[in-house]
């Protein structure tokens, strides 16, 4: 197997330490057959029994998150569920991308909500004070959130205040973080027999004459430099966080603190750079009061302070850059300057640049609930989310190049103001055997972005950040998104809703949800402004019939089906189409006039994307409801898709490929299964598995006057990825390679080649038309990003006062384009897998072609399509809890663990 570059993973290694004072405590497990089964999730404006749900949710624990080093709750989830595929970005801080069932928008994303507020962002949140989580994976179960949660939605349910007494808790946990399965590039001296060896090949190619001085040598170059050991570091991340929770007479309280630090992995901080690394201070109060009986107000407060460092990610240009040059000239103790490609020095990219972010945001949920008439429930809530940012860029004067670049300070600052109201009437009445339970509801949201961007050139930095200051430097430039330049897109959104929805049950064996939203949004016309998103599931609980009530079998044996509609207004649109001059103007009756032309064509009538999800499933309990086994197929129609396409070059647009309009449908399906059990051999011993597995299959199912698109990376023209009816969505498409030409009676009786180059060395591509020449028409689809399965499995063990776990995940059937080493503009480096298996002589290689820049040769094509399946331990974690005997009364748990997360993987 080729190695990939993109296949790096972190390891994370942690001592924890945590516990728990006077804290109160329920008996051990002492529940009935009956009530063990009455699980109660999360759903939308309100909680259901698990038994009664009839749409897909799954429900994540606080257990699952809290006691995993992560900065966002949601990475904490990875493996553990089965639909849901989180990828981390890698950034300390960063937020992971979330895919529930497969792409259904190209720019829509999951969101979550938190204590009423939705947002797309949880990196304020620390997962110490998280409850529970439920993920909704169909349309019947998100439709009721309609337009905001067309892509998925996660309810995530903060910590209150329990018991009578006041219980303290606190945790704390120190862990290094290292990347593992780095790239292995070759050394200087294969590095210079590589080059001399391409020069030859290149020479060869153009039927030029070999020049001597062009080769280079050792004593040319002595350095031998690791990029990737250079730039690459062990970083810390560090956890500490206390909270109160309790009930004061009719006051009922959470208060926490916490704060986390993550340095990253990449060795900054030298130079002017101020590191990479992610810190967190978290303050959360969760109020509750019962004025009387039937009133009952509170607020859920929370307040974030984030400061990161960010530094200039050099991981591709230690990739790139030849090991011939140092870091750091010794003879000159400046960095040195990179002369045979066009790239920066890795180090300086590092050391000579200072980025910060701060960032303050505040949550306020505010609510009442008031109950009357017996049944009735009012519930008024209003959610604030106020976000503040401030970031600047600071790139100073390069003097180790032959052409100084001068310096560039940026700055943005920008305002984040999100609101929701919320007013829902619900009614719940027992009726004999049947339940009933009706909800009704308005809701108003509103998404304001507001932001200041400054630039200035020749800031001189003194090693305080104050210096950095845009009226001190030349060519200065500021804009407000008011005016909507220079990469600053201003929006304010607002989303006005009417919502209901049944909850019928009769003996809670035949189960109905009914629900519809009628949503209407901004930024559209008046006559498709409004949408309508309906939705409804059943569920048949079999096992509570008649006649199963003398099986020993199961304890619930249940099946549900549903469908549902959802919409997606948060779709790019742009109405002013941009335009470009024309360096040479245009001639009319030979005379030059100034002149400007489009670079996109918008449609201005871009609609709704909407999304339409089927479900069928099986829910079944065993074994005195320890073995629960869970299976579904999904089915899932994304439509009016917003992207661009090809258009015809009489469109004068100068980007002809790229009319943005509701161009594409997407289909996903596949099937979910998971299980666990929970088991005891003995009071002190206990333990406990779990697995899942998702199969997906995605599809384009339509394209706009069947059409295409080819977007993303490409080199010289080729690009890499293409967008096509009948294809999962980034399919990549090239050449199929099938072998290496040994030599020159193979070259001849060979098809022509047309757009592409045919010579000894170089790659012999498939004639797939048959009609003898080797041209565009014999490009195919090369295969999917997108896995064909994902799975997650673990384990539990606790004996006496220990405990063990283990966490694995994988997934398998997507390829990677391995586009670092296809992009090749001149001397960039190779990896060692390239120098051990390339061809350099009749005999030496059938599968990888020779070193060569040669854009004929290099074209997109299967040789840089990888596998993409992995198989990993995402974590194992020891740990010990204190005898009670020893803690005495105050404490009531104190715990200490080891956890080591990515501690190995295999491709």
């Amino acid at each position: 197997m080729k190695q990939s570059d993109l296949k790096y993973s972190c390891l994370i290694a942690v001592l924890y330490f945590g516990m728990n004072v006077n804290a109160q405590t329920t008996p051990k497990d002492s529940t009935t057959k009956e009530q063990k089964i009455e699980e109660v999730v999360l759903i939308g404006y309100g909680t259901q029994k698990k038994e009664n749900v009839t749409g897909s949710i799954a429900t994540i624990s606080a257990k699952d998150i809290a006691d995993r080093p992560n900065s966002n709750p949601i990475s904490s989830v990875q493996g553990k569920v089965a639909g849901v595929q989180i990828q981390n970005s890698g950034a300390p801080g960063g937020s992971p991308r979330v895919d529930i069932r497969g792409v259904g928008s190209i720019s829509g994303k999951t969101v979550f909500i938190v204590d009423g507020m939705i947002t797309d962002d949880i990196t304020f949140l620390n997962p110490q004070d998280i409850e529970s989580m439920s993920i909704l994976k169909d349309p019947s179960s998100l439709a009721i959130f309609g337009a905001k949660a067309a892509n998925g939605a996660v309810i995530i349910k903060t910590k209150t205040g329990r018991g009578q007494k006041t219980s303290f808790n606190f945790n704390s946990y120190i862990g290094v973080k290292k990347v593992t399965n780095i790239p292995k590039m070759v050394n200087a001296d294969q590095y210079i027999e590589l080059y001399n060896e391409k020069y030859l090949n290149d020479v060869r190619l153009s039927n030029g004459t070999v020049d001597p001085t062009k080769f280079i040598s050792r004593s040319q170059f002595p350095a031998d430099t690791d990029w990737f050991n250079d730039i690459l570091t062990t970083g810390i991340i560090s956890s500490s966080d206390i909270s109160a929770s309790g009930n004061m007479g009719k006051l009922n309280y959470f208060l926490s603190l916490g704060y986390l630090k993550d340095e990253g992995t990449l060795e900054a901080g030298r130079g002017i750079n101020s590191g990479n690394d992610f810190g967190r201070f978290n303050a959360r109060v969760n109020l509750s009061y019962k004025i009387t009986d039937n009133l009952t107000i509170g607020d859920s407060f929370s307040w974030a302070d984030i400061h990161n460092n960010n530094a200039n990610n050099p991981l591709l240009t230690a990739y790139n850059a030849p090991p011939v040059f140092y870091p750091i000239n010794p003879n000159t103790n400046n960095y040195d300057y990179i002369t045979l490609v066009s790239l920066t020095n890795p180090r300086a990219m590092l050391d000579l640049f200072r980025s910060k972010t701060k960032q303050q945001r505040m949550l306020n949920n505010i609510w009442a609930e008031y109950k009357f008439f017996k049944d009735f429930t009012l519930r008024v809530s209003y959610t604030s989310d106020n976000t503040n940012t401030s970031k600047f860029e600071f790139t100073p004067t390069a003097t180790y190049i032959p052409q100084p670049n001068r310096s560039l300070l940026i700055t943005r600052d920008s305002r984040n103001r999100d609101y929701v109201w919320d007013n829902t009437l619900s009614w719940k009445k027992k009726l004999g055997q049947h339940n009933i339970e009706l909800l009704v509801g308005f809701s108003r949201t509103q998404n304001y972005y507001r932001e200041q961007y400054w630039e200035a050139r020749d800031i001189l930095f003194n090693g305080s950040d104050s210096s950095l200051n845009i009226f001190s430097g030349n060519e200065i430039y500021g804009t407000t998104s008011d005016t909507g330049t220079r990469n600053v897109v201003p929006y304010k959104k607002r989303i006005e809703s009417e919502f209901a929805r049944l909850n019928y049950d009769f003996a809670g064996k035949y189960l109905v949800n009914a629900s519809v939203r009628r949503d209407g949004a901004t930024g559209f016309s008046s006559d498709d402004r409004y949408k309508i998103f309906p939705a409804v599931s059943v569920g048949w609980v079999i096992s509570k019939e008649g006649f199963m009530s003398n099986q020993n079998i199961f304890d619930l044996l249940k099946l549900r089906a549903s469908w549902g509609k959802l919409g997606n207004p948060d779709v790019p649109r742009d109405y002013d189409n941009l335009t470009t001059v024309l360096p040479g103007g245009a001639y009319f009756g030979g005379v030059g006039n100034p002149a400007q032309t489009i670079t996109r064509i918008v449609d201005p009538t871009i609609g709704w994307e909407t999304t339409t999800g089927r479900d069928l499933g099986l829910e079944m309990a065993f074994l005195n409801n320890k073995l629960k086994v869970e299976a579904t197929y999904f089915d899932k129609d994304s439509k009016d898709v917003v992207y661009g396409i090809n258009q015809p070059t009489t469109s004068g647009a100068s980007n002809w490929n790229s009319y943005v309009t509701n161009a594409y449908s997407f289909n996903n399906r596949g099937f979910e299964g998971s299980i666990s059990y929970d088991g005891r051999i003995s009071d002190n011993i206990k333990f406990s598995i779990f697995g899942n597995i998702t199969t997906l299959k995605n599809e384009i199912t339509s394209v706009y006057a069947d059409s295409y698109n080819e977007p993303g990376a490409g080199l010289f023209g080729n690009t890499i990825i293409r967008l096509q009816n009948g294809q999962p969505v980034g399919s990549y498409y090239g050449y199929n390679v099938i072998g290496v030409f040994q030599n020159q009676a193979q070259v001849d009786a060979a098809p022509s080649y047309s757009s592409v180059k045919k010579a000894v060395g170089g790659f012999i591509f498939e004639d797939r038309d048959g009609n003898g020449v080797i041209d565009a028409r014999d490009k195919t689809f090369l295969g999917s990003p997108i896995p064909k399965a994902t799975y997650g499995f673990g384990f539990n063990v606790n004996v006496y006062d220990f405990d063990f776990a283990m966490d694995f995940q994988g997934v398998f059937g997507n390829k990677i384009y391995n586009f670092n080493r296809e992009q090749r503009f001149g001397n960039e480096s190779w990896d060692l897998d390239f120098y051990n298996n390339r061809w350099h002589g009749e005999g030496t290689s059938n599968t990888y072609a020779m070193t060569t820049n040669d854009q004929g040769i290099i074209v997109p094509s299967s040789f840089y399509v990888e596998d993409g399946s992995f198989f990993r331990i995402r974590n194992i974690q020891v740990g010990y809890n204190l005898p009670k005997n020893i803690l005495g009364n105050k404490i009531q748990k104190l715990r200490f663990y080891v956890s080591a997360q990515n501690p190995w993987i295999k491709f």
